[in-house]
């Protein structure tokens, strides 16, 4: 069984530097394995705290449920 903790706000670059934000829905099956669904948001942000601003003023994201990606 898989022990990761996924955060459900990822936060990454694109090839273009913009900064993209995805919201992430996750499941357990039956053996307890995660079923990761990611829905990349239309939104692109110049810095990572406007990403995070935005999953806080849309979402009710909080401290320590971001993931970062380079």
């Amino acid at each position: 069984m898989s022990q990761d903790l996924i955060r459900p706000f990822l936060i990454s670059r694109d090839a273009e530097g913009n900064v993209r934000l995805s919201v992430r829905d996750v499941r357990y099956n039956s053996q307890g394995y995660p079923l990761v669904t990611a829905v990349l948001q239309d939104t692109l942000f110049e810095t990572v705290a406007a990403a995070r601003s935005f999953a806080r003023t849309n979402f009710q994201a909080v401290a320590g449920q971001y993931e970062l990606t380079a």
